[in-house]
């Protein structure tokens, strides 16, 4: 049969070619999308990942490729730059760029966080976006992908600066989302004073009191829970994993890396479950407490970082003899956190922090549970060693699910003008874990291999928003 091409800057191939064989579409389309965003490095690992999971899902669903649906579900919606003009403390105006990625609408409104930090790009966010489409699909809400941002930096500003940025940014923003059309949340950079912030301004402009901004501050419709729910989630995840093999966390030294929210609660529901967290860590280095992070440890980081915006190394200051620090080197290839001996890791600082020398280690360390808290913190390389290894490994979309899964627990709440109790939250999220566990579980049998949480996560949330897609028509 004639192989399917798509010159990058040409026409789509026509709805209904089936000259392709469906194990070979994927990596065509794939092909395309290469050619197309040769330069967004993210966004093309992301595809990649992703795409190189499907290729056995078209041989059962073959309307998936009559409707074009990866041709269709690798294109954003829509995606909005702007320029973010603002009045620094000294009166000087600067100027940011602002963007929002409208990825995927197809099971309910774009749901994804904003990120604020120097490094934010359309690369970034495309990725980001991408892999909010499956993510979302998993948790069972009706929610859809998108993710945000700006590359402003608010580490170092005063308050009022960083309120004046937020307003601007929503000046432009606010046209483009809406509680039944777009529902932004924080991410990087943005915390409950950026919400409030924005939702403030929200508020002002479009004259109604609506949950358009998840992650709000208590008082104005924020929900229980979701401070703790990613880092409580990608733990929950892990549980469900060892269940399989009927096992438990009770025990295992585990190995976590960040000390931001995610990292914090990740850390308490270790402790919680019987666990013993060994790390942490931030950009200038990490700890090691050989004996175990305590709940009166736990408590400083969590003001060291939350109150104090302070450094890790503080921790180990307090603790002399019994928390060792352990500076980074930025020139290294691998990160000697990840040569700790344990049974668990749990990444939760940021993407493409676990190299292939990094996944090596933490074999050789007697790592056989990986469960990502933040957004792909293992690149390329390092997911194909723990997939080839078979260990347990949870992926970002699956294991810290719960982030954006209680976002939609908020924005449920504030529909119907009540506030459920933590325990109802926690409850809520623990059963959403143990859904998205089931259905990847599921998917990598039918699909692929028992196991196979890379393969079962990407193919279950496809599915599910192919399905919807085909109903919808060509839109």
């Amino acid at each position: 049969m004639l192989a399917l091409t798509i010159p990058p800057t040409g026409p789509p191939v026509a709805f209904g070619d089936m000259s392709q064989m469906a194990h070979g579409y994927a990596h065509d389309v794939l092909d395309q999308v290469k050619a197309r965003n040769a330069h967004e490095t993210e966004f093309l690992q992301a595809a990649e990942e992703v795409l190189e999971s499907l290729s056995p899902v078209f041989d059962q669903h073959p309307e998936f490729q009559k409707h074009a649906i990866l041709e269709r579900i690798v294109e954003p919606e829509r995606v909005i730059q702007f320029r973010v003009p603002w009045l620094d403390d000294q009166n000087r105006p600067q100027v940011n760029r602002g963007f929002r990625v409208q990825f995927n609408s197809a099971i309910g409104p774009y749901k994804g966080g904003i990120r604020f930090h120097p490094t934010v790009n359309l690369s970034i966010l495309k990725f980001l976006g991408f892999e909010q489409i499956f993510k979302n699909a998993l948790t069972g809400q009706m929610i859809g992908g998108g993710k945000g941002g700006s590359d402003f930096d608010p580490k170092g500003k005063s308050d009022f600066e960083v309120m004046r940025f937020c307003q601007s940014f929503v000046t432009e923003l606010f046209r483009h989302v809406g509680p039944d059309t777009d529902v932004p949340a924080g991410d990087i950079g943005v915390g409950g004073r950026e919400i409030g912030y924005m939702f403030g301004q929200y508020k002002r402009l479009a004259n109604e009191f609506t949950g358009v901004l998840t992650g709000k501050p208590l008082g104005f419709g924020g929900s229980l829970g979701r401070t703790e729910a990613t880092g409580y989630g990608t733990v929950f995840f892990a549980a469900e994993m060892l269940q399989v093999k009927n096992d438990s966390l009770e025990g295992k030294t585990c190995l976590v890396s960040g000390s931001g929210n995610v990292a914090q609660y990740a850390v308490e529901k270790l402790l919680q479950l019987g666990a013993k967290p060994v790390t942490v860590s931030d950009s200038s280095g990490w700890v090691h407490a050989k004996d175990g992070i305590t709940n009166e440890m736990l408590e400083e980081i969590k003001d060291i970082k939350n109150n104090r915006r302070g450094r890790i190394h503080e921790l180990a200051d307090k603790y002399s003899g019994k928390v060792e620090y352990h500076e980074t080197d930025r020139n290294a290839d691998h990160n000697p956190l990840w040569q700790v001996d344990a049974q668990c890791a749990f990444p939760c600082a940021t993407q493409n922090e676990i190299n292939g020398k990094d996944a090596e280690n933490l074999l050789s360390a007697g790592v056989t549970v990986v469960s990502e808290g933040a957004n792909m913190p293992s690149n390329t390389e390092a997911v194909n060693r723990f997939v080839d290894a078979k260990i347990m490994f949870g992926p970002g979309k699956a294991a810290n699910a719960a982030g954006v899964g209680c976002s939609a627990l908020e924005m449920a709440q504030n529909s119907s003008r009540i506030a459920w109790s933590f325990d109802r939250v926690e409850d809520m999220l623990k059963d959403m874990m143990a859904t998205i566990h089931k259905n990847a579980y599921e998917a990598s049998e039918r699909y692929s291999t028992a196991g196979n949480y890379v393969d079962g996560a990407n193919i279950a949330g496809f599915v599910k928003v192919a399905n919807a897609m085909v109903a919808q028509g060509v839109v």
